[in-house]
């Protein structure tokens, strides 16, 4: 696809998806990601910045937090925003596959998709599927945290995972929904997703009183009981809706 003054569908597609894919602050003409991602769809560095600034301005987390980007967006970027937001999981797909496209690579190896484990025929097709869902999911969690726990505040990326909100089993729609997202180290992790902690729509965690009931005081104290009721670390965009939360609340904590 030629590169022109004017930036296409596909080109603003996969702007979008490397904007969810990489922490805000790291968005330089200088990245080496943004390098590639200008490669690869035929941009310059510096184009692609400033087009993720645009996308930037539409975010309403960035406006908040008096971080938004270029208010120059365009039209095509408007409806690009609108189309992920009401559609995640097509749009995480379309834009791994025209990753693909523009690599001319498959699409499990434009997104780097072990290949010793894929099954073949329509069961690869499902597992690849899935795994693009994740992948998305994962870095746009984790970027839009800046790889922060949200409750202990840890910069450990290797420990972090993007927690679903509204379980992954339980809503089909929001998979790949950002706002569906927290960033939790593993053991924070794991609570969240028996019940014994979760987070309040106001932004402040609760610790179930079954963990009281365990025997290791001094472990319960340090690791759980001390979070209780304190705010967590806010993503930089990408805020989890309150909608996600209530339900955790109501059917997942043990309260």
């Amino acid at each position: 696809m030629a590169r022109n003054d004017v930036w296409t569908r596909e080109q603003t597609i996969v702007a979008f998806y490397y904007y969810c894919n990489i922490p805000f602050g790291q968005f330089s003409q200088n990245n080496p990601k943004v390098i590639e991602i200008a490669r690869v769809i035929g941009r310059k560095p510096s184009a692609v910045v400033f087009k993720i600034g645009n996308l930037a301005s539409l975010d309403p987390e960035m406006k908040r937090r008096g971080v938004g980007g270029l208010p120059n967006s365009s039209k095509m970027d408007k409806q690009i925003w609108e189309e992920f937001n009401e559609d995640w999981n097509k749009l995480s797909l379309e834009a791994a596959q025209l990753i693909a496209d523009f690599k001319n690579e498959p699409l499990e190896v434009a997104i780097n998709i072990d290949l010793n484990d894929l099954p073949k025929g329509e069961d690869k097709l499902r597992v690849v599927k899935t795994r693009v869902y994740q992948n998305f999911f994962r870095n746009s969690v984790l970027a839009a945290y800046e790889n922060v726990c949200c409750i202990t505040g840890i910069i450990m990326p290797d420990l972090h995972i993007a927690s679903h909100i509204k379980p992954w089993r339980i809503d089909e729609k929001n998979r790949t929904n950002p706002q569906n997202g927290l960033c939790l180290n593993a053991l924070h992790d794991r609570a969240f997703d028996k019940g014994l902690i979760t987070i309040l729509p106001d932004f402040t965690i609760r610790v179930s009183r079954h963990l009281e009931e365990i025997e290791s005081k001094e472990a319960i104290e340090k690791y759980f009981l001390s979070y209780n009721m304190k705010p967590v670390i806010r993503p930089h965009k990408f805020l989890p809706l309150p909608d996600f939360l209530e339900y955790h609340n109501d059917v997942i904590f043990r309260k």
